[in-house]
């Protein structure tokens, strides 16, 4: 059951022990070996032999591999303790004791020193020199300071609510001038938009026209008379307004004192047109929406953030935004806003960035990538981004030590930002952190801890 264990777990790492550990020649020899010369091989390890002797691209001499004393093995070459043998083509087999595989290739002695560097955990790798330069091992300092997040989200352009209006009549009419007549078409306020005749608003001048007409009378005869008059005036005046009827006709009626039925209606507010229902000569009813405008002089980007996030978000966080529109160009704008709930589906909370909008440039329906730069924390550990291996289940870090020895630490993280990320801990100011071949090395790691786990009192795997 152990041994069934250890390989099931061996395997996951067998290609990255491989492309580390080249297969031994099928030849029992040693360096240290006192019989004849059997082959010459590549100083650096590398899997490079010759019959004679020769030198390699760096000018170094092959190393001689020597036959063994007669009855000896390769344990007593040396005086490095052997755990074990392992399979030559970096399966998961292994043997208490020397042996071929099927193609005749030697198993590889595991030594004791290999599997376990002296003081360092399980798990620990011990590279040669040679090796960590042609592996591109590289390492960086744990270091303590402020981490600033940067945090990437996408969103929306879109019209800021707060500066839209439609414009509709509380009255029905019939449209008789159209002098805003396309969609997209920019007014400014008090800019007429149509004319329209109104049975109805006619009735209604009428009114205000007679007692105004009847004014001078009734003030000469006094009394009830007077005041019914100036009431009715004072009605009639007043319903117009809340009709929405503009101030200027209601002006020209009581200088006039003649009613039109006609009335010109103007944009309140500087804006684009959005949309336009109105057509020459319609007749519409009350409350039906003729325009809509929208004042983009300021827009906002709608952006999604994860939940995760939320607890970095601040109002007035300054963002960068840009436009598959405009490549290159760069806007500014600032959070002022979140949203108060989270989409069930998506775990994400929409968050309100306004920005100006001077040259009309943003339009509503634009996609944005947004850019948000967190206020810096509190100092903490921090190491390149690249040196962290997170599995999802858990995150390591491979610590140099020394000598060519890698030991494999369990780390918590914290917020990451600027291709850095926080160490809160496992860590310590000061120690060196792999940040290059950190996945070949992790391979190595988990196949020796794995089969140091089934060592018993510093035996084969049982």
């Amino acid at each position: 059951m152990l041994l069934a264990a250890a390989i099931g777990v061996a395997a996951t790492a067998a290609a990255g022990w491989w492309l580390m550990s080249p297969p031994s020649p099928p030849l029992e020899g040693s360096a240290e070996g006192t019989g004849r010369v059997l082959y010459y091989r590549d100083p650096s390890g590398a899997a490079y032999f010759s019959l004679t002797p020769k030198k390699n691209a760096q000018g170094r001499d092959y190393v001689a591999i020597r036959a063994l004393e007669p009855g000896g093995t390769q344990a007593h070459a040396t005086d490095r303790k052997i755990l074990f043998y392992r399979n030559p083509m970096g399966l998961p087999d292994t043997s208490p004791v020397p042996k071929k595989d099927d193609m005749g290739m030697d198993y590889i002695p595991v030594y004791a020193d290999e599997a376990q560097a002296q003081g360092a955990a399980p798990g620990a790798v011990r590279l040669s020199l040679d090796r960590v330069q042609r592996l591109g091992v590289r390492t960086a300092a744990v270091e303590r300071k402020a981490l600033v997040q940067t945090i990437r989200l996408t969103g929306t352009v879109m019209a800021d609510e707060s500066k839209q209006s439609i414009v509709s009549l509380k009255f029905t009419a019939s449209i008789a001038e159209l002098y805003v007549a396309v969609t997209g078409a920019r007014v400014r306020a008090g800019t007429a938009l149509f004319a329209a005749h109104s049975p109805f608003l006619l009735r209604q001048e009428a009114e205000l026209a007679i007692a105004l007409r009847a004014g001078e009378t009734m003030r000469q005869l006094g009394g009830v008379y007077a005041q019914a008059n100036a009431n009715a005036a004072a009605t009639a005046r007043e319903r117009l307004r809340l009709y929405d009827v503009p101030e200027r006709e209601i002006d020209r009626l009581i200088r006039t004192r003649e009613p039109s039925g006609h009335v010109t209606w103007y944009a309140l507010h500087d804006g684009t047109v959005l949309e336009k229902a109105a057509v020459l000569g319609m007749h519409f009813e009350e409350g039906q929406v003729l325009y809509r405008l929208a004042d983009l002089s300021t827009v906002w980007v709608v952006a999604d953030v994860p939940e995760g996030l939320l607890g970095s978000i601040q109002y007035g966080l300054a963002a960068d935004i840009a436009l598959n529109a405009y490549p290159g160009r760069a806007f500014k704008g600032v959070v002022t806003f979140v949203y108060p709930e989270i989409a069930m589906a998506t775990r994400t909370a929409k968050i309100r960035i306004e920005l100006a909008n001077p040259d009309g440039a943003l339009k509503p329906g634009m996609f944005a990538e947004v850019n948000l730069a967190t206020e810096p924390g509190k100092p903490a550990l921090v190491i390149p981004e690249s040196a962290l291996i997170d599995s999802g289940a858990r995150q390591v870090v491979l610590v140099a030590r020394g000598g060519g020895t890698f030991e494999p630490r369990v780390v918590a993280v914290g917020r990451r930002g600027g291709g850095e990320v926080e160490i809160a801990s496992g860590l310590k100011a000061g120690e060196q952190v792999v940040t290059s071949a950190t996945f070949l090395i992790d391979a190595e790691s988990n196949l020796r801890a794995a089969l140091q786990g089934f060592v018993a009192d510093g035996g084969a795997p049982k």
